[in-house]
């Protein structure tokens, strides 16, 4: 068992769920907005009749939509910026790339599989434990192997693509 342990780069999945939280919280600001602008109020108390209050529909339903909502924003903002971009901004900023097991980037087909279980956070979690204790490469999630995905480490964390300064001239 402790071979299986070992085999576990605990670096590489840190970094996948620093930049998990970054993109959630860059999809969760716009996908809040929308559920309180659009959403909740749909689910409010829209009229008085004789002393009666009349719903759109049950109003304990907000509650549980926004959670959907989110999945559904992150869903397709993890497929889109993975397929385009070969990484969300979260992934860019931590040096890490989504590719093909073969190293060439992948289908929007791909991405959405690899992605499914961002639609709930429990689902996401269970797709991570089962990806660590089966067997296969240990730094994919259960649904990239279906996919035949994997994340990769292309550059060292929180650097830039910019050159270094020039030095200082020289003091005479």
């Amino acid at each position: 068992m402790s071979t299986t342990i070992d085999q576990i780069n605990w670096m590489h999945w840190i970094y996948r769920l620093i930049a998990y939280i970054i993109d959630s919280i860059i999809v969760g600001i716009p996908a809040t907005i929308i559920y309180y602008l659009a959403i909740l109020p749909l689910f409010t108390p829209s009229s008085v009749y004789y002393g009666v209050t009349v719903y759109g529909a049950a109003p304990w339903w907000g509650f549980l939509i926004l959670p959907f909502i989110l999945g559904i924003f992150e869903l397709l903002y993890f497929m889109v910026l993975d397929t385009i971009w070969g990484g969300t901004i979260g992934k860019r900023i931590l040096g890490l790339q989504v590719q093909n097991v073969n190293g060439g980037r992948i289908q929007i087909s791909k991405s959405f599989i690899r992605n499914i279980s961002k639609i709930y956070g429990l689902l996401l979690l269970l797709d991570w434990l089962v990806g660590i204790i089966t067997p296969g490469d240990k730094n994919q999630k259960f649904t990239d192997r279906i996919a035949a995905t994997t994340v990769v480490q292309t550059k060292q964390a929180f650097t830039s693509d910019m050159p270094p300064p020039p030095p200082p001239p020289p003091t005479t």
